[in-house]
């Protein structure tokens, strides 16, 4: 008797194998469903729309701080940090694009950080040139930064640890 509920089991197992893919226009899978959901979720507000993004505001995490100013084609940016006792990087620069931001400081110091609308994140590599903006052993690398305003006044009024205007 025990052979056939084996037997039973083998069968209802190799016809769920028989079970098509979803239909993507069902809702249920396929390539249109992320993207419906996606669009669910930016409709509630649970999401932001990345063409909307806009990542004008003043940025702060410990010591890392960031200002983003809207500048004609593009934005006016700065950075930096300043861990204290003369260990600290200023850069001023310009910046274009949405999520991801091509921050360019001069000299070779060009590079893509991330922006989720509410971060602003450098890569853990950078270009060495961006070393020359820093003192002691400070780094911009993996500078993450919140949004804390997203006021142009604000950002315009973020210093650097030189006392100069990080935006200016």
């Amino acid at each position: 008797m025990r052979a056939v509920p084996a037997a039973l089991a083998i069968g209802l197992l190799l016809a769920g194998c028989e079970r098509g893919k979803p239909d993507a226009a069902d809702g249920v899978g396929g390539a249109g469903a992320g993207a419906a959901l996606e669009q669910a979720a930016i409709d509630a507000g649970i999401v932001t729309d990345p063409a909307k993004l806009n990542p004008v505001g003043a940025y702060a995490s410990e010591t890392d701080r960031v200002c983003i100013v809207p500048q004609e084609g593009g934005y006016r940016v700065g950075a930096s940090v300043d861990y204290g006792d003369r260990q600290s990087c200023v850069a001023r620069g310009t910046a274009s694009g949405r999520t991801k931001l091509r921050f360019e400081f001069g000299d070779e110091c060009t590079f893509e950080a991330d922006f989720d609308g509410g971060r602003v994140s450098f890569p853990a590599t950078l270009p060495s040139a961006c070393d020359t903006r820093c003192t002691g052993r400070a780094t911009l690398t993996a500078l993450s930064a919140s949004r804390l305003s997203d006021a142009e006044a604000e950002a315009r009024a973020m210093r650097g640890p030189d006392k100069q205007p990080l935006c200016g």
